[in-house]
């Protein structure tokens, strides 16, 4: 059994909508899977990355390409990533420790998960905006097509991006404090797609420079990870590490997906893909957004509480088992219908 997650960014998720809280969750979905395909934003957690060995880390904006029936995803032993930054200061200590930190990050992954990786300067700055628009997180990049044409120089299978994002340190606090809407998971969306859409390649960005300085507090379990780095570089090396390349002719197409994993109240281009499959959509109530779009008559929906109870759907599945035969009383009215006969 082959199933998609997905935990769109910026729209508040109350799972998943943080850092990396969507972890767990796709533990236990990977468990009953053959392969899992997450999205970036579902496991990355800046220096942590748990998804389990049987998920496929795929940007969103690939994953709904893939979804819509364009391409295949070829599964990987390994790939060679290259990660850009932007360029240095050498007057600014806090850019020279925002390029030592990203050497370091990638010296790490080499010694300890034998990645094949290069850092590259960029040229011209990536400049990542991030703002608020009707309670949803979004931005605007600026220097992705120069990125681009840049690396296009480079020979490399997957592109790591650790760049800063410009938002207020109020905004943070804010979000810190309060919780909400992750205020820079929007614009990271934003550059990814407009990226890896040029490129035709794995692509995940994570931010640098990103603490804030002489902020000291205990934070909430799903958003204590933010706090406790400077780069969130880690999170994406292991992610493109084995990141499925792009194929048009061979590998896993969307034929072999059995099922979509969605959060509550959100309806977008995978949503819509699926539907035109015929690939059925499991809804989870628990995880709420703050989007309310109306789901359309006729598309395959499959509501359930949580995901534990995601998770008993799928084993009920797997093994043969009716899921309404164990979730609520029988009669025999439900399978018996009369015969008519016809009386001359």
């Amino acid at each position: 059994m082959n199933v998609v997650m997905i935990i769109p960014t910026g729209i508040g998720c109350k799972i998943g909508g943080h850092c990396g809280d969507a972890t767990p969750a796709a533990k236990l979905l990977a468990s009953c899977c053959d392969k899992l395909l997450i999205h970036p934003n579902v496991v990355n957690a800046s220096d942590l990355n748990e998804m389990p060995d049987n998920c496929l880390y795929i940007e969103g904006s690939i994953l709904n390409r893939f979804l819509q029936g364009g391409i295949y995803l070829q599964e990987v032993y390994s790939n060679h990533v290259l990660v850009v930054i932007n360029p240095i200061d050498e007057s600014d200590p806090v850019s020279v420790k925002g390029m030592t930190d990203a050497v370091n990050a990638v010296s790490a992954a080499r010694a300890t998960m034998g990645l094949s990786a290069e850092i590259v300067e960029l040229a011209y700055p990536l400049r990542l905006i991030a703002k608020m628009e009707d309670g949803i997180a979004t931005g605007d990049v600026f220097g992705w097509r120069e990125l681009v044409a840049q690396v296009a120089e480079y020979d490399f299978d997957a592109l790591a991006i650790a760049t800063k994002i410009t938002v207020s340190d109020e905004v943070m606090i804010d979000y810190y404090r309060e919780g909400g809407v992750n205020p820079v998971g929007g614009v990271e969306a934003l550059a990814s797609k407009l990226i890896a859409g040029a490129l035709n390649k794995p692509v995940a960005h994570g931010p640098v420079e990103y603490s804030l300085e002489n902020f000291s507090k205990i934070l909430s379990p799903a958003i204590a990870v933010e706090a406790v780095t400077d780069n969130f570089i880690h999170c994406i090396l292991k992610g493109l590490h084995k990141a499925p390349r792009l194929n048009i002719e061979h590998g896993m197409h969307v034929d072999e997906i059995d099922y979509l994993v969605s959060p509550f109240g959100c309806w977008g281009v995978p949503h819509k893909a699926c539907v035109q499959r015929g690939i059925p959509i499991i809804v989870v109530e628990d995880n709420d957004t703050v989007c309310h779009d109306k789901y359309p008559e006729g598309a395959k929906l499959i509501f359930v509480k949580n995901y534990l109870e995601a998770v008993g759907y799928l084993k009920a599945v797997q093994t043969g088992v009716d899921p309404l035969t164990v979730s609520r009383p029988l009669s025999y009215t439900s399978v018996y219908r009369a015969k008519r006969v016809k009386v001359d």
